[in-house]
């Protein structure tokens, strides 16, 4: 299970490793000197080669081995997505839908290192917490920030969910790819060099997977179940018309501090 998020150390960075880190285009250089002198333990060869990855290019999370989300520290390899700040708003409203819920099962979908799912074990202690994503290196990160609390699967989407929570799913949070192919290019090269395309590529408009997800969702949900799935502002009315367009009702909220919109759908409750 993950572990709260470590205070930071406030003693002073080094100084030539701060301009270093600077000149390379780091803006927060000088907390970055201080967390990459921490992963190295004191080895300065350790931290130079530390340096010399961050420097390149590579992202500081899997150089530090976890990321900070809602509070919590996630493991986080190189290679797997790692969870953005924006997504706290899609986490935040899953823990509210499933405490609302006596004893939930809570789904998280293409869910990465399991950073939504670690949320809401933390803040709901008595829901079901299933997990599941394609990639393995994110199975594997989550299942290590997960189990034993949560079940965690691999597989596409559904497909490797055990039938029998088929119709009796509470919430289903999802953050799917949704950047569309080609606007991979454009996006910053720690994600587009540095995390796999299957977590970030969404199809011509973005929306391939949402539209899959939209078809089979109903099925999965239990009455009065609900699914938030993350979207780009931009997006997210045609993201919501998908899921109008399978029988739920749909709400868009949006944190524009943070940048977060968050397509909520729900299904009838029973009659």
């Amino acid at each position: 299970m993950t572990d709260p998020a470590p205070q930071p150390d406030h003693g002073q960075p080094d100084g030539a490793l701060v301009l270093r880190l600077r000149a390379a285009g780091c803006v927060f250089a000088e907390d970055e000197a201080l967390l990459l002198a921490e992963a190295a333990g004191g080895d300065p060869d350790e931290l130079e080669r530390l340096v010399v990855r961050r420097v390149a290019g590579e992202p500081l999370e899997p150089l530090l081995g976890w990321a900070e989300f809602a509070g919590l520290r996630l493991r986080v390899e190189p290679g797997v997505f790692v969870p953005r700040h924006r997504t706290e708003l899609l986490a935040e409203r899953a823990a509210q839908e499933a405490a609302a819920r006596p004893g939930p099962t809570v789904l998280d979908l293409c869910c990465g290192v399991g950073a939504i799912a670690a949320v809401v074990l933390r803040r709901v202690p008595d829901a079901r917490v299933l997990a599941a994503d394609v990639e393995p290196a994110a199975v594997r990160c989550a299942r290590a920030n997960l189990e034993p609390a949560a079940r965690v699967f691999e597989g596409d989407l559904f497909a490797p969910l055990p039938r029998e929570l088929r119709g009796g799913i509470d919430v289903i949070a999802v953050n799917a790819p949704y950047v569309p192919t080609v606007e991979i290019s454009r996006m910053p090269p720690e994600a587009r060099d540095h995390e796999p395309a299957v977590a970030l590529d969404g199809g011509g408009d973005g929306l391939d997977v949402h539209r899959r997800i939209a078809a089979g969702a109903p099925d999965w949900l239990a009455p009065g179940g609900v699914l938030l799935i993350e979207a780009s502002d931009e997006q997210a009315s045609v993201s919501a018309a998908l899921f109008t367009a399978g029988g739920l009702a749909v709400v868009i909220e949006q944190d524009d501090e943070r940048g977060s919109t968050v397509v909520i759908a729900r299904s009838a409750a029973s009659s």
